[in-house]
């Protein structure tokens, strides 16, 4: 078996896959462990009531799965081929396989301002559910205007002070059902017309620097943090001739992480309907290898 990704849903398949006997190899280009790397303390994973370390956490993952025996590779994944036997392209050489799972993950889009990389996990987050309760009786902003942005609000909503929702448009183009939630809470307050052009402070968020799209003119809005609601990205595009994707370009799978080309399967945030959390991501590649285990055993 072959795991593309070595995020949580990755490592959860390569130690259900180690643990069933399989030779399984790991592919991941960058740092083990995926997204959670970068979040400062992980309060939401079971198991640990203080909190761990994103870092600390993938790291705790990487080392149960290869204690079992799976083998990893730090290399990028060029191509996949799909036959009698399944064949990788990667840049250390072809790897033939009976079986693959795709756990690739997504990206956030980023903003692109500056301030955003450098406050990042200081007060700048992608992930309202996961950080969303460091900011009780604070006041924060959201940027964006579609369906993934008002449900952050509206659950920020429940910690926060009060929570400022940007949006370059003067109309928002979530659902209308979120609209009306979002318009009855009087926590909620829209900025209209306005795009984020720098995020200050030192050590954390301090405030945010908006241009009205219209007008041109600039404006500061002191909020405790910000986030960063404007699309993800899911990292598929060497697997779109492989497997369907949806409208979004996430693979599309089945209850048990089945894709419609025998022998491949997706788990984690590059799943179509995924939740995108640690804790699901890795049920999703617990459900991937066993899936793939019955597919090789029969």
């Amino acid at each position: 078996m072959i795991i593309i990704g070595g995020g949580p849903a990755g490592l959860t398949a390569g130690l259900y896959a180690a643990r069933a006997g399989l030779k399984s190899l790991l592919v991941e280009q960058g740092t083990f462990g995926g997204q959670i790397v970068n979040a400062r303390l992980v309060e939401n994973y079971p198991g640990f009531p203080e909190g761990i370390s994103g870092a600390e956490l993938g790291e705790f993952m990487r080392r149960q799965a290869t204690k079992y025996g799976l083998e990893t590779l730090t290399t990028g994944v060029s191509g996949v081929r799909t036959g009698n036997a399944h064949e990788v392209s990667t840049s250390e050489g072809n790897i033939q396989t009976k079986s693959i799972i795709i756990a690739a993950g997504a990206e956030y889009h980023k903003l692109g301002v500056a301030g955003e990389e450098r406050l990042s996990g200081h007060g700048v987050s992608y992930c309202a559910t996961c950080d969303g309760f460091f900011f009780r009786d604070r006041e924060v902003a959201v940027v964006g205007g579609g369906d993934t942005a008002i449900t952050d609000a509206l659950e920020l909503a429940q910690h926060c002070r009060k929570v400022y929702i940007i949006h370059r448009r003067d109309q928002l183009r979530a659902t209308k059902a979120l609209q009306e939630k979002a318009f009855s809470q009087p926590k909620i307050e829209l900025v209209w017309n306005m795009v984020v052009h720098e995020i200050a402070g030192d050590r954390m968020v301090r405030n945010v620097r908006l241009r009205n799209v219209k007008t041109g003119q600039s404006s500061d809005l002191e909020v405790d943090g910000i986030f960063v609601a404007v699309g993800l990205k899911p990292n598929s595009q060497v697997f779109s001739q492989l497997v369907p994707l949806d409208e979004a370009g996430f693979i599309v799978t089945d209850e048990l992480m089945r894709t419609s080309a025998p022998g491949v399967f997706a788990a984690g945030d590059i799943r179509h309907n995924s939740f995108r959390q640690v804790i699901t991501a890795a049920g999703d590649g617990a459900a991937a290898a066993s899936s793939a285990f019955r597919y090789l055993y029969e």
